[in-house]
């Protein structure tokens, strides 16, 4: 399923570069990438302190995978623009 969703996104990435004229501020989708996943892993961490003791390590260790998950996505969605502005050039 995981795979599915990376695919997913080096398509859209592809199809934004493509379609969208002149090249990309990667390093800002980079940063909104990074934000985004900080913002989801704090969401899960406090969570996990509502939770008790036993949900905290939980809520910490989907915290990281969730924010790691996002950065992997991110970077993704940037090699797709890349492609789509290769494309695009010729």
């Amino acid at each position: 399923m995981a795979i599915t969703l990376e695919i997913l996104i080096l398509i859209i990435g592809f199809f934004y570069g493509y379609m969208k004229p002149g090249k990309e501020d990667r390093s800002a989708i980079l940063k909104k990438g990074v934000v985004i996943g900080m913002i989801l892993g704090a969401i899960l961490v406090v969570l996990g302190l509502i939770g008790g003791r036993w949900i905290l390590l939980l809520g910490t260790v989907a915290g990281v995978l969730v924010f790691v998950e996002v950065i992997i996505l991110a970077v993704l969605f940037i090699i797709g623009t890349y492609i789509g502005d290769m494309l695009e050039r010729k």
